[in-house]
């Protein structure tokens, strides 16, 4: 009897990376070519499931535009997130040639136009690319100051209809405090939003949490190092916290 083959619980989703994960630990340099094709691989994955993926990528391993960042480098918080927002960009960029590089039809929308680089972020477009099995990769954030990529990950996913945002990390879900300096730090594997902005957990921004709530759109946080993750998650495997 031929064994059944699982199926996606997601039909379309948005994938939340942070620039750190392109980011070699040992050479640090900004990019690292492995790192970025293993990404792409695991994207490539789902999308061969049928999922119809739609990636926001953060610009912290080139420029970080917060206010701290911002702050200590002298330069003013509108323009350092500017900076971030062409940081975001250039990940972009990199992502797209790993995923065509392994066979995966790839288009990269920008809020801040620059047509000769990249296609501007308009909505209909985005799922018309979906629709023809092309992951879309969203760049230059929100394209306004003082919004993180974190809330350009869902206002996105809510603009596409996407029916969740996986934010991929370095650890295994969402814990207490940070698992790396207390030992009693214990991993939630469900929570609500209300909780996530109650308790000030770094699942996302306020902003971000406040409009999954506003729109029931579940977040799944799960540790993008380990390969295969990704594919786990869209098959509804219990790894990592969902916060609904």
């Amino acid at each position: 009897m031929a064994k059944k083959t699982a199926r996606p619980v997601y039909r379309r989703i948005v994938l939340k990376l942070s620039g750190e994960s392109l980011q070699s630990p040992k050479t640090f340099h900004s990019i690292d070519p492995d790192l970025t094709h293993k990404i792409a691989a695991q994207i490539k994955e789902i999308h061969d499931l049928g999922v119809q993926v739609g990636v926001v990528i953060g610009g912290g391993n080139i420029f970080r535009g917060t206010g701290a960042t911002a702050h200590i480098q002298g330069i003013d918080r509108t323009t350092a997130d500017y900076m971030g927002m062409l940081a975001t960009v250039i990940n972009s960029l990199a992502l797209q040639d790993a995923l065509e590089k392994q066979g995966c039809f790839t288009r990269v929308q920008s809020a801040i136009h620059m047509e000769e680089l990249c296609e501007p972020y308009i909505r209909r477009r985005a799922m018309r690319h979906l629709e023809k099995d092309r992951v879309v990769i969203f760049a230059g954030g929100t394209g306004n100051p003082y919004f993180s990529t974190d809330t350009a990950a869902v206002l996105r996913a809510i603009e596409i209809g996407a029916e969740a945002v996986l934010k991929g990390t370095k650890v295994d879900g969402v814990y207490s405090a940070d698992p790396h300096r207390d030992r009693k730090a214990f991993k939630y594997p469900t929570l609500k939003y209300i909780d996530v902005l109650n308790k000030g957990l770094q699942v996302m921004d306020t902003t971000a949490v406040s409009l999954c709530m506003d729109h029931r759109l579940p977040i799944v946080v799960f540790n993008l190092t380990q390969p295969g993750n990704i594919k786990r998650v869209v098959l509804g495997e219990p790894i990592g916290t969902t916060v609904r």
